[in-house]
């Protein structure tokens, strides 16, 4: 009795232990016995689990096999027959699973490499990923990496979009941490690797909220933000004292645009006279402000009401191509958000699309939206967006910098607090009239 209550409290210690530890400490409490113990489920059931998910071979190997078996049993024993036994090596068909590689362990999963069959593609292994996560009892699995022979599976224990708290503020020029990727890896804006954005979203999707956390990201740093606001400025106004210049009707976004255009072909002609490819390899006492123009609903800029306004749309939209085209290399970036994006707004629209490299979709109204914005990059993406439900506003798909797509969520920035950013770095604000044609005194990268 006593050894057995001794060993019931070290078992009862234990369990304690390892509670609090998992409680207080998680991380290491993962990598410590959480990993091991799921590695070894995983090496253990890999071959059912790829046999259930179709993605065995069957191969022809040789095996040695018995044609005959003694019989067992007192029969036998009082038998006078001798049975011969028979070895034969024969060819057989055997049921091989893909190689799996080691498995690394990630904040809150891991990733593994596997090596395909002959005759086997990565989506292949894309439609097996909702069986693997279920037969893994883990949040999702999810093919990130593709190279000639293998694929890079990640499994996700569980969601990290649930709740998402960061920073937007970076430290970093025209870089941005507006939220969470599902990876559990921050999602990082950075314009200078990907100069343009286009952001689609429905009311309520979490759209504005995204531009919230941009604003605040890119108050702090030393950068001319231009708004377009023709839903009579009820959006970016609060923002103004952050902004160099704010458009809110048609006329004024003409007058904008025209002055974006010849503030590019100066910068374009600054470049030239100094033998610089782009304004980053200027001197750094020449090199301009960068400039971040922020539109809140393209579809205004492009909707006509009647045949008067065509050649105003027209200009809109031939200096936002003509921006996107060559904005890049002088410092000039854009953004911008629609909650309707589609072919019918004109031929203008479609040529912008192509020229911004940047994607966020968040639940659309309209399948077409979600087309327009991550058709033309893979068909899964489009697949997931149109999954993202209503009741997780700031979920979205976002594709940009490394090629792939990711499910991401902008972290909660209310608006009083993206005002108060625009507020507090007011001073920062370069002044819209001296900023165009002209060279700021101020660097930068100071």
């Amino acid at each position: 009795m006593n050894d057995a209550l001794m060993v019931f409290g070290v078992l009862a210690a234990a369990a304690a232990g390892l509670w609090a530890w998992r409680r207080y400490h998680p991380a290491s409490f993962w990598y410590g016995i959480g990993f091991p113990v799921r590695a070894v489920l995983v090496y253990l059931t890999w071959h059912h689990v790829a046999s259930g998910c179709k993605l065995t071979r069957n191969r022809r190997r040789f095996r040695l096999t018995l044609d005959a078996i003694p019989v067992v049993g007192p029969a036998s024993r009082s038998a006078a027959t001798v049975v011969e036994h028979k070895r034969r090596v024969r060819r057989v068909d055997v049921e091989r699973s893909p190689r799996l590689g080691l498995l690394r362990p990630t904040r809150l999963g891991w990733r593994m490499r596997l090596r395909l069959h002959d005759g086997q593609v990565p989506a292949d292994y894309e439609k097996a990923a909702e069986g693997i996560a279920h037969a893994w009892r883990v949040h999702s699995v999810r093919v990130v990496d593709v190279r000639p022979g293998f694929v890079t599976l990640w499994a996700t224990m569980r969601d990290p979009l649930v709740d998402v708290a960061t920073r937007p503020e970076t430290g970093e020029l025209l870089t941005v941490r507006p939220g969470k990727l599902e990876n559990g890896r921050d999602w990082l804006i950075d314009l200078r690797t990907v100069p343009h954005w286009l952001n689609a979203g429905a009311t309520q999707s979490g759209k504005s909220n995204l531009a919230n956390a941009l604003i605040k990201g890119l108050a702090p740093q030393p950068v001319a933000l231009v708004g377009f606001d023709l839903k009579g400025g009820v959006e970016f106004t609060p923002y103004a004292p952050r902004l160099s210049a704010l458009a809110t009707t048609r006329k004024e976004s003409v007058d904008l645009l025209a002055d974006l255009v010849g503030e590019v072909e100066h910068r374009m002609a600054l470049c030239r006279a100094h033998g610089a490819r782009n304004v980053w390899t200027l001197p750094e006492h020449l090199r301009p402000f960068p400039v971040v123009v922020l539109v809140d609903e393209v579809a205004e800029l492009f909707l006509m009401a009647d045949k008067s306004e065509k050649e105003e749309v027209s200009r809109t939209a031939t200096a936002l191509l003509r921006i996107a085209q060559l904005g890049r290399a002088f410092a000039v970036h854009l953004i911008v958000c629609g909650q309707r994006i589609g072919s019918d707004l004109g031929p203008g629209v479609t040529a912008l699309r192509a020229q911004l490299s940047g994607r966020v979709c968040h639940r659309v109204n309209d399948p077409e939206t979600a087309n327009m914005t991550l058709g033309d990059l893979d068909p899964a993406a489009l697949d997931a967006a149109r999954a993202i439900p209503a009741e997780t506003p700031g979920v979205c798909i976002v594709a940009g910098q490394d090629g792939a797509w990711h499910r991401a969520r902008s972290v909660y920035v209310p608006e009083n607090e993206a005002e108060h950013a625009a507020r507090e770095w007011a001073h920062l604000t370069p002044d819209w009239d001296a900023l165009i044609g002209t060279v700021p005194a101020v660097d930068p990268a100071a």
